[in-house]
């Protein structure tokens, strides 16, 4: 028996003694005795001395916005997923700014009330932001879901791809302060429930292509039945939601007829489960600002109809070639094998990353990339839902060969924590700069009603930040400062440096609420720090902005991998820079630059605790 399941099989009888026992459990219940959700957590003695993390939502100007997802309800399923944020430097003045994505509500679509907006908040340099989504001409004032930044034109300045339930927005960053939306002239709008996205050059001419997920079929006018009220369109069966069977670690799944969905004997939304699933998209960068949709001929269509929510484009094998990997909400997530000819092989069974240790499905929210052990590999990490445990898989392939991941959840320390909680971003990242990468996971559940039951979670939940230690992972607990367990329903995360002082910072989008903003004190004085902005040579058939390269720094021994990516955790975008802990070392012994699409290029680096931009071919500068 695996280590999940001993584990797993003990909680759920547990679970079902608590159960039993609880025959009416109130709200008042749950507020004196909350939940791990909910609790302040121990301090933690694994936890960075002198490093934690301070929230500067409001200093920071960022307080006037409000995500917005339909009703508290949460009658119907697209109220739900929520939806992600970016850090993108979108003037190129070497700050980072913030995209916030928003959601809207039934009334909105239908055209009966305003649509909420988007925020793209300017960095002002020192510490504050100011909101320019107007002048920049980026509001969306669709049902946000996802962002992703690339430079898909090799202009210099990034572009913003922003999905939607409804038509997405490619926003083509103008070089003054203002974007075009040329969605619909590129051939990338779509027009389904887009969630996840990201730009990557899968065939190497150096232009970024574009991945874009889809979640699910849904029709506003024929709906599943609602969480709440009176029957609703659609509801025409007399079932009463008996025969809605309850998966492990999954949501209420809908079959046509039923007059309700329940999870644990109580009524709320329905699905994914029981409904289509929308299909997935790649889309070809022609070079003269349109795209051609290549998803069918490439392989990676999503025929099978799965509920994909976050991407990440990474070379899993170290061939030079972009390969692909989706998590799937409550189906089997994907791996794809980039082949080089254009196509994709599905490698996701043989691999060992679409279903769990125990040869079972889970309900994939976002995924995180990075080499949490040193080995120099890309490893895995996918959030879920609660009841159930999120994934950790490391990676064993051999260069240039057969895909071959094995589950190190509770092996690294990752598995018991998280089972209560409901979890969403994920990102790896090296908090207190010791060289080793951290985890981060943003939780929130889907169900209001879990308030007023004695599930053993809650609806707003703390995060979870996990240090790495060897490749062993630690939960900071309180440690880390009162700002990582406040109370929040998160969605998307993303990580950067947004005051240049070398540490990584955070930030979320949250359900019905304001953003967090969550600065890093400490970091960059309890280790060295090296952060790169790498720029491509087009001429090379590097993309400008570099998305795909590889950066292998070795200090004091040991070999560091970064990457420039786009998009990842749940469909949000971080930092593309890359940033490099260094713990105690003062001095890079040497730095080498897998360009994407190109030759591997050293580098001297002088000093530490610098920023600096590396130009492929032509060397450093400040």
């Amino acid at each position: 028996m695996t280590h999940r399941a001993k584990f797993l099989s003990v909680g759920i009888l547990l679970l079902s003694l608590a159960l039993g026992a609880a025959v009416a459990p109130t709200a008042t219940s749950q507020r004196h005795n909350p939940p791990l959700t909910a609790q302040v957590p121990k301090p933690s003695a694994n936890a960075a001395p002198g490093v934690s993390f301070v929230d500067v939502t409001k200093t920071a100007g960022l307080g006037g916005f409000r995500f917005v997802s339909g009703t508290p309800a949460k009658d119907y399923l697209v109220e739900a997923p929520g939806a992600g944020c970016a850090f993108i430097d979108y003037d190129n003045d070497g700050w980072l700014d913030i995209y916030l994505v928003n959601g809207s509500t039934l009334d909105a679509l239908r055209g009966k009330a305003k649509a909420p907006r988007a925020a793209l908040y300017h960095n002002n340099r020192d510490g504050s932001f100011t909101d320019g989504a107007d002048k920049a001409g980026v509001a969306n004032e669709r049902w946000g879901q996802g962002v992703c930044v690339g430079d898909f034109d090799n202009d210099g300045w990034e572009d913003l791809y922003v999905t939607n339930f409804g038509k997405d927005r490619l926003y083509r960053n103008n070089g003054d302060g203002t974007f075009t939306d040329v969605a619909e002239r590129a051939g990338v709008a779509l027009g389904g429930w887009s969630t996840g996205c990201a730009f990557g050059d899968y065939d190497g001419d150096g232009r970024l292509d574009l991945f874009v997920a889809g979640y699910v079929d849904f029709d506003i006018d024929i709906p599943p039945p609602p969480a709440s009220g009176s029957r609703g369109g659609g509801e025409t069966g007399k079932d009463g939601g008996r025969d809605n069977a309850q998966s492990a670690g999954m949501g209420a799944a809908y079959a046509a007829g039923m007059t309700s969905c329940r999870y644990r004997d109580q009524r709320v939304m329905c699905g994914p489960r029981g409904l289509k699933g929308a299909p997935d998209h790649l889309f070809h960068n022609n070079g003269d600002g349109t795209f051609t949709d290549v998803s069918e001929k490439a392989g990676v269509a999503d025929k099978a109809g799965h509920y994909g929510f976050g991407v990440a484009w990474f070379d899993y094998d170290d061939d030079g070639r972009l390969d692909l990997t989706v998590a799937n909400d409550s189906t089997p997530s994907y791996l794809y094998r980039n082949r080089g000819d254009g196509t994709f092989e599905d490698v996701s069974y043989v691999s060992g990353v679409a279903l769990n240790e125990n040869g079972r499905e889970q309900a994939g929210m976002g995924v995180a990339i990075g080499d949490y052990d040193g080995d120099g590999r890309l490893d895995i990490h996918r959030t879920n839902f609660a009841d159930d445990t999120n994934v950790l898989y490391r990676n064993l392939t051999e260069r240039g060969g057969d895909a071959n991941f094995t589950e190190t959840t509770f092996q690294t320390g990752l598995g018991e924590i998280p089972i209560p909680f409901l979890g969403w971003g994920t990102n790896f990242f090296d908090y207190d700069n010791d060289g080793w990468l951290d985890l981060l996971v943003a939780n929130g559940h889907v169900y209001p009603i879990v308030d007023a039951t004695d599930w053993g979670t809650s609806y707003k939940q703390r995060l979870l930040l996990f240090r790495n230690l060897n490749g062993k992972f630690h939960e900071t607990g309180s440690s880390a400062g009162a700002a990582l367990y406040a109370l929040r329903s998160a969605r998307g995360s993303a990580v950067g440096d947004f005051d240049n002082d070398g540490d990584l910072d955070i930030l979320l989008n949250n359900m019905d609420d304001s953003p967090a903003l969550l600065r890093n004190d400490g970091a960059n004085k309890s280790g060295a720090w090296l952060t790169l902005r790498l720029v491509g040579d087009v001429t090379r058939k590097c993309p400008r902005d570099a998305i795909g390269t590889t950066v292998f720094l070795t200090a004091k021994g040991r070999r560091l991998r970064g990457e420039v990516a786009s998009g990842r955790s749940y469909n949000s975008q971080s930092d593309l820079r890359v940033h490099f802990g260094l713990g105690a070392a003062t001095s890079v012994d040497k730095l080498e630059v897998r360009w994407a699409n190109g030759k591997p290029e050293s580098y001297e680096i002088k000093k530490v605790n610098e920023l600096l931009v590396i130009e492929q071919g032509r060397g450093t500068n400040r």
